[in-house]
């Protein structure tokens, strides 16, 4: 048998709640690892390094895009964010499955770089409902709320080049079809080295 873990990249529109639903998914599946992102922007109040980012000069940063060490990056407002390979690479070396939650943009680059990549796209069941969410948060300003919501059109718009869609209408029924996506792809013979007779 293929002892090989699986790499499973969600994305979605800020709003969707791919945080929430993955935290359910992460408490109730074993064999999972959930991959740290690397940025160098500065560490926000109550950041750790290592758990909520890997924070790293813009030289240190560069020197691992010179070396191929990013499954993928971006650069946002002056600063770069992207997934470490090394981490992941060791993980699913050892069987675990790889969470990586990413932007659509880093998302792609993934598909194009590791094709049996699992993408999920976690969307709100309506644009209306998205809008509400995030009028909801009480923290961002009209025009901050205006530019999400056409930055979500955008990205709802790629929606059809990912493997699967999980409509995020309640977080337990979302996370019951992200946990089931997740437990189904542990099970394909493609995973397997060996032919059943």
């Amino acid at each position: 048998m293929n002892n090989k873990g699986t790499l499973f990249v969600i994305t979605g529109p800020s709003g969707a709640g791919k945080g929430t639903v993955l935290k359910e998914v992460i408490q109730s599946l074993e064999g999972l690892y959930f991959s740290v992102s690397a940025t160098t922007r500065q560490p926000r109040v109550k950041e750790v390094d290592g758990v909520h980012y890997h924070f790293m000069t813009h030289e240190r940063f560069e020197e691992l895009i010179a070396n191929d060490r990013f499954l993928e990056y971006a650069q946002y407002n002056g600063n770069y964010y992207g997934t470490p390979l090394d981490p992941v690479e060791e993980h699913l070396e050892q069987g675990h499955d790889v969470i990586l939650e990413i932007e659509l943009q880093g998302a792609l680059q993934v598909k194009k770089r590791l094709p049996k990549a699992v993408l999920v796209f976690i969307a709100p069941p309506s644009f209306e409902e998205l809008e509400r969410r995030l009028r909801g948060r009480g923290t961002e300003t009209e025009e901050v709320i205006q530019n999400r919501l056409a930055i979500a059109r955008q990205e709802c718009a790629h929606m059809d080049e990912f493997r699967f869609i999980v409509v995020n209408d309640e977080v337990d029924a979302a996370a019951d079809r992200l946990r089931a996506i997740m437990l189904s792809c542990r099970c394909l013979r493609e995973n397997l080295d060996f032919t059943l007779n």
